[in-house]
C-alpha cells in the first residue's frame, strides 16, 4: 500500500469536530445533545439574503471572476468604509470562507520554515493551515487569569528570530472572547514596524463587541499599511456559516496580486454564496441590534451560571460568542468524550470542545474547554444544568 504523506499525517484533527462521531452515537441512543462545541448560531440568516437566492432569475450559475464578483467587492469596500476601514474594491479578494483567506494569506506571504507568533489559546485552524504550508506556529501564552489579554510586548520581542515573518491575531478572539484594545494593537504595530513583519488579523466577529467596547481594526493602524492582511467572513456576521464566503483584504498590492494566482487555481469562489453575501450587505440595522442584544443576554446568563458551579471559572468575554472555561477535571479530552459516550442527565448531554486543541503545546488546556453560547437561553439553561450534574458524577467516578 502506498505511504500517506507526512504532511497529511501531521495535519491536526479539528478540536471542534473530532468528537462528532460520539455525538452522533449519543443521538442514535435517543439522547438530546446540546451543541456548545461549535460556532454555529441558531440565529436566522437575514431575510434579505435568503430572498436574494429564492428570487434568483439566472439561467446559468456561472464562474465569477477569480477575485470575486466586482459589484460584491465594491459593496464590501463601502461596508468597510462605513466601519472606518478605507480600502478600494481592488484591495479585496473573495474567498471560499474565511478559512481559504487564511490559507491564501499564509501561502502568499510565508515560505516553508518561516515562523509566525500567535497568542494562545488560538483558533485551531490557524495551526492546520500553518502546517499545511510548512510554517511553524510560535505560541505566546495568554492566561485565563488575565482574561486572555495581549501578553506584554517584550514577550513577543523575545520570540523574534531571523525566521519570524509575522504575527497573527483574532479580534474579537475565538476561542477566548477577548477583545484587543486600540492601545494593545498600537503597541503590536510598533513591533511589526520595527522588524518589518506581517500582521494577520481575523476580524470575523467585528459586530460582536460588548459592554460599550468598540472594535478597532488593524487596518486602521498607521505606518504599517503594507504589512497588514485582514481576514473576514459572512459566516458569523450574517449567521450564514454554510454559505462559505469570506475575503482577504490588504492595501499591499503585491499580496493581492500573488493571492489572485491561488484564487485562479481554484477558479472562482461559490457564485450563490457571493449573491447571498452581496444581498446581506443591505441587512437593516434592526437585525444587528436584535442579534447583538440576544448575544449579550446569552453571554450574561451562561457566564453567571457557569461561575456558580463549584470549581468552574469563566472570564466575561468582551466579544464574539465564545469563552474558555476552566473545569475541575483531570483531562478535558477524556471528559468531553465521556459526556457523549457514557453520561446523560434526564436523557440530555452537552457537547464541548476540549481546549487542548486550541493550544499548540502538550499539557496546556487539560482542564479547560471552549464553550460557544450560540443556542437560545432555554437550551443554555438546560446545558448548564447538565454540565453541573456531569461534573458531580465525573468527580465521584474519578475520585477527584
Amino acid at each position: 500500500m502506498p505511504k500517506i504523506s507526512d504532511r497529511g499525517i501531521l495535519m491536526p484533527e479539528s478540536a471542534i469536530r473530532k468528537l462528532v462521531p460520539y455525538a452522533e452515537e449519543a443521538k442514535k441512543r435517543g439522547v438530546k445533545v446540546y451543541h456548545l462545541n461549535i460556532g454555529q448560531p441558531d440565529i436566522k440568516t437575514p431575510e434579505i439574503a435568503i430572498e436574494a437566492i429564492k428570487n434568483l432569475d439566472k439561467k446559468v450559475i456561472e464562474y465569477s471572476h477569480s477575485a470575486g464578483i466586482e459589484s460584491y467587492r465594491r459593496g464590501l469596500a463601502n461596508y468597510y468604509k462605513n466601519v472606518g476601514i478605507d480600502v478600494e474594491y481592488s484591495d479585496i479578494l473573495i474567498t471560499t470562507g474565511g478559512s481559504e483567506a487564511i490559507s491564501f494569506a499564509f501561502s502568499t506571504c510565508l515560505n516553508p520554515g518561516d515562523e509566525i507568533i500567535i497568542p494562545e489559546p488560538f483558533y485551531t485552524n490557524y495551526n492546520s493551515f500553518a502546517k499545511n504550508n510548512g510554517v511553524k506556529i510560535v505560541p505566546i501564552i495568554s492566561s485565563i487569569e488575565s482574561c486572555f489579554s495581549l501578553p506584554p510586548i517584550e514577550e513577543f520581542e523575545n520570540l523574534i528570530t531571523e525566521k519570524t515573518k509575522g504575527i497573527i491575531i483574532c479580534n474579537p478572539n475565538n476561542p477566548t472572547g477577548y477583545l484587543y484594545s486600540k492601545e494593545e494593537l498600537e503597541t503590536l504595530a510598533k513591533i511589526v514596524k520595527k522588524y518589518d513583519l506581517y500582521l494577520f488579523s481575523d476580524e470575523v466577529y467585528r459586530e460582536f463587541c460588548y459592554d460599550g467596547n468598540e472594535h478597532f481594526s488593524v487596518m486602521e493602524l498607521q505606518g504599517i499599511e503594507n504589512n497588514v492582511v485582514l481576514v473576514d467572513s459572512v459566516s458569523k456576521r450574517y449567521s450564514a456559516c454554510g454559505v462559505r464566503i469570506g475575503c482577504l483584504v490588504s492595501r499591499n498590492k503585491e499580496i493581492i496580486k500573488i493571492a489572485l494566482k491561488y484564487a485562479q487555481a481554484r477558479l472562482s469562489p461559490p457564485a450563490l454564496g457571493q449573491i447571498l453575501g452581496e444581498a446581506a450587505l443591505k441587512t437593516p440595522k434592526s437585525y444587528f441590534d436584535e442579534v447583538y442584544n440576544e448575544y449579550v443576554e446569552r453571554r450574561n446568563f451562561i457566564i453567571e451560571e457557569l461561575n456558580k458551579i463549584d470549581g468552574v471559572f469563566s472570564p466575561m468575554p468582551k466579544g464574539a460568542f465564545y469563552s474558555i472555561v476552566r473545569l475541575p477535571v483531570d483531562d478535558s479530552d477524556k471528559f468531553c468524550r465521556w459526556l457523549l459516550e457514557e453520561f446523560s442527565y434526564k436523557n440530555q448531554t452537552v457537547m464541548l470542545a476540549p481546549a487542548t486543541g486550541f493550544y499548540s503545546r502538550d499539557g496546556l488546556g487539560k482542564n479547560e474547554v471552549r464553550m460557544a453560547y450560540v443556542l437560545k437561553k432555554e437550551d443554555l439553561k438546560n446545558a448548564v444544568k447538565v454540565l453541573e450534574e456531569a461534573l458531580k458524577s465525573y468527580k465521584l467516578i474519578n475520585n477527584l
